[in-house]
């Protein structure tokens, strides 16, 4: 028997309010697997500094949140019961349009594929929220997405300390910007449960790696941009050819 729309979005949800930035890295670049589970390890030298495992899914990280966020933001301006719930939509649309053309731009530089999909986990926290509706609706956006930016925030500024490329670093830092004004607004409807927050922040289930991971691009396909309209490119030039990717 089919697991109906509505199963299918508590089964991803229950007991899983959460993404653990370790474990939605993305393991395809330009090969099936990682070659090394090294972060420091370099994949690639570029003309804006050494690129690593980390600093490669580190931007995948970036634009997989992005995939799902903005959409669930595009829902709060469309189903949030309140100012603050629709403001916060606002706010997730605008940061993640602009967050997401930066990344875009890095990832071309850099020789990195990204994904056109959300991971099944995230495309979970959709479904849930889809079907949602009313205070429920409210309450699950604000909660999902507060742990969601919980989790990333770490890593945004592990890696920001930790990069030797000045695009990762500069795109390290819109997104500490950008997450942080996502997770105020979030915090500004008066919704987030702070214990339960942070009972998910620190312990997170263990979920296998195709529940994490996003999908591929198959050969050849553009990566998509997010709905909304584009942020100016601020990143300067491209050099005349990506890396090689090793």
């Amino acid at each position: 028997m089919g697991v109906s729309r509505k199963a299918a979005g508590v089964l991803f949800l229950g007991g899983a309010l959460v993404m653990t930035t370790g474990a939605i890295g993305y393991p395809l670049v330009l090969a099936v697997q990682k070659t090394s589970s090294s972060p420091s390890r370099v994949v690639a030298n570029t003309s804006f500094g050494p690129l690593t495992e980390g600093d490669r899914d580190f931007v995948v990280q970036v634009r997989a949140a992005g995939l799902w966020e903005e959409p669930a933001g595009r829902l709060a301006l469309r189903k949030g019961t309140s100012r603050a719930v629709r403001t916060a939509g606002q706010t997730l649309v605008d940061g993640n349009v602009r967050l997401d053309t930066a990344c875009r731009g890095v990832a071309s530089r850099l020789g990195i594929a990204l994904p056109n999909a959300p991971s099944p986990q995230q495309q979970g926290f959709m479904t849930t929220l889809d079907i949602d509706s009313g205070g429920k609706f409210d309450k699950d956006l604000a909660n999902i997405l507060r742990v969601a930016d919980g989790q990333l925030f770490p890593l945004i500024a592990d890696t920001r300390t930790t990069t030797r490329n000045t695009l990762v670093r500069r795109l390290a830092d819109q997104a500490n910007n950008t997450v942080l004004e996502r997770m105020d607004a979030l915090e500004e409807t008066g919704l987030v449960d702070f214990d339960q927050v942070l009972l998910q922040e620190t312990t997170p289930p263990k979920l296998p790696g195709s529940m994490v991971t996003p999908p591929a691009p198959r050969p050849g396909e553009p990566t998509a941009s997010l709905s909304g309209p584009p942020a100016p490119d601020s990143l300067g030039p491209a050099p005349t050819a990506p890396p090689t990717i090793k």
